[in-house]
């Protein structure tokens, strides 16, 4: 399939029989019922598999980076390897959008808080800012000396973080698309930049640091240190309170933002993560093709999701915390809900 065909989205919970997936949570829940029942599992509530039906979402050419929902939680955008950024919706699977532009894989991509615009970087060491209801492109931004890994909002929608492998964090205004400020003083490629849900910060991750910026300022506010490889990812709680990292260590780690104290570990690999709205779990993604959810508090897996036939790269969670969503080499993304 090239990437003018019609894409298409596979509803797996539309046949008359459950697909095997759905078959093996099923049961695996009703072990851990027998297993509360006999006492083993003191928390009920939590070990309840939400997540059982699933939409299989195909039409990328190439591997799928990174997937995002919709503040309304309606849609999806995804970038991929095959140098396109698409948009999926959520309740249908149907592609409704496709940003062709980009010279080069498609690293990261994500929509407004308003929804009406979509922002990417790329390979290609551009950011580009499209109209999700024209599908044009409204401006292409350049500066970076290398790819752009990552990129993202701020809460009120007027700038731009990126950064990338040319060792730089850089802010820039939504509206000129001029550079606002650069924050140079990172030990190597930056792997992933994010605004804190309040923007009153910046959290960075670059080798096995995490670093903590002003936001306004750039100030460098704290170093977090405890990774012994490279950080891959690293994200707010929701109340900002505080910060959840995965890295080549093999390890997920929760930090205190006030002290910057490591405060929980789980021994476990993943390429993505990111806090629910409620700030008590975890979503999680891996090489060994699995999405799963964490509790926080007791560190215990909550919840395995499978289905990719490649490494999960990228996950994400709907504002209302009823949907995740995760993408793969495979090609494919996956809506669970």
């Amino acid at each position: 399939m090239n990437k003018y065909d019609t894409d298409t989205a596979d509803k797996v919970n539309d046949s008359p029989q459950l697909p095997e997936q759905n078959i093996q949570v099923i049961i695996q829940n009703w072990l851990r019922v027998l297993n509360v029942k006999a006492g083993w599992v003191s928390d009920f509530d939590k070990i309840i598999a939400k997540y059982v039906k699933f939409l299989v979402i195909k039409g990328h050419d190439g591997g799928v980076n990174n997937v995002r929902f919709s503040a309304d939680c309606h849609k999806i955008v995804s970038s991929s390897d095959d140098t396109t950024v698409r948009i999926w919706d959520v309740a249908s699977g149907k592609q409704t959008q496709t940003f062709e532009g980009h010279s080069a894989p498609v690293t990261d991509a994500e929509f407004s808080p308003d929804g009406r615009t979509v922002v990417s970087c790329s390979h290609d060491k551009t950011i580009r800012l499209w109209n999700v209801k024209s599908g044009r492109e409204i401006m292409k931004i350049e500066g970076h000396g290398n790819t752009v890994i990552n990129v993202g909002f701020s809460p009120d929608g007027k700038n731009i973080v990126s950064c990338s492998a040319d060792t730089t964090i850089r802010l820039w205004d939504v509206n000129s698309g001029n550079e606002v400020r650069k924050l140079a003083d990172n030990p190597g490629w930056v792997l992933s930049a994010r605004f804190s849900p309040d923007g009153q910060m910046i959290i960075s991750s670059s080798q096995n640091i995490i670093t903590l910026w002003n936001a306004k300022s750039g100030e460098k506010l704290k170093e977090l240190q405890g990774h012994h490889s490279l950080v891959l990812r690293s994200k707010f709680s929701p109340n900002c309170r505080f910060v959840v990292s995965c890295s080549r260590d093999k390890t997920i780690r929760i930090w205190d933002v006030e002290s910057g104290n490591e405060v929980k570990k789980i021994e476990w690999y993943s390429s993505d993560v990111k806090y629910f709205p409620d700030g008590q779990t975890i979503l999680s993604c891996s090489d060994d093709n699995t999405t799963r959810i964490w509790d926080v508090k007791t560190r215990q897996e909550i919840q395995k999701l499978r289905g990719h036939s490649g490494w999960a790269t990228g996950v994400d969670i709907s504002s209302d915390g009823n949907t995740v969503v995760s993408c793969s080499y495979d090609k494919t993304i996956r809506i669970y809900g």
